[in-house]
């Protein structure tokens, strides 16, 4: 295994072989597919495991989802935080979106060589469609009230997890004017206490219950 999966199971030990497996094989895939669309940057494709991987885990950190849960991810780029989270939750589907197609094109060809069965891909905007979702997950696309406005209409009521239903979303710095313009009750998780790695030193999870 791969030092990037070293990191992973220190923070997850309890990681299966399949897991292990399929997380090991995302350095390479990525570097394969960043050759010819560049969806993770140069600079940070070598903290891959760091930077996206482990970045995207940390909202495994704060809530655990049931088995049979529906989760959307919002503008999944490269399919952040979706995959590493599909992985993690294998009996959790997880419906990955983007509105750039090359990069669902990553995605996809990434979702098929690791074998995920739990994960859909779709070309398109997360707004105004008629689909339910316990969850949403997103990392970082636009300002916090923009999202909670998009994805709110999707979620429904119930609790499939740790946390009641809700929207998780990664995003990192000083937050206070996005958390106030948003003007919802929002929960702040730092990654800080769960990651010792001095990336997540301002990295968030805030969660929005949406009933």
């Amino acid at each position: 295994m791969s030092p990037g999966v070293d990191l992973l199971t220190h923070y997850f030990p309890a990681l299966s072989q399949t897991q292990l497996e399929q997380f090991d094989l995302l350095l390479p895939l990525y570097k394969e597919w960043n050759e010819k669309i560049n969806v993770i940057s140069r600079k940070d494709i070598d903290q891959l495991y760091e930077r996206h991987v482990l970045h995207s885990l940390g909202i495994a950190k704060v809530v655990s989802f049931a088995d049979g849960t529906k989760v959307i991810d919002a503008g999944t780029g490269g399919g952040f935080p979706g995959i590493p989270l599909a992985i993690l939750f294998a009996d959790v589907q997880f419906h990955l979106v983007d509105s750039i197609g090359k990069k669902i094109k990553v995605v996809d060809e990434v979702v098929s060589a690791l074998q995920l069965k739990n994960v859909t891909t779709e070309h398109g905007r997360v707004e105004g469609r008629g689909q339910k979702f316990d969850f949403a997950v997103s990392r970082a696309v636009a300002p916090l009230d923009e999202m909670i406005y998009w994805l709110k209409p999707l979620i429904s009521k119930g609790e499939s997890g740790s946390l009641p239903n809700g929207m998780l979303f990664l995003k990192g710095g000083d937050l206070k004017e996005e958390i106030t313009a948003a003007g919802k009750n929002v929960k702040i998780f730092e990654l800080k206490d769960f990651f010792k790695e001095e990336f997540f030193a301002e990295k968030k999870v805030l969660y929005v219950r949406t009933f």
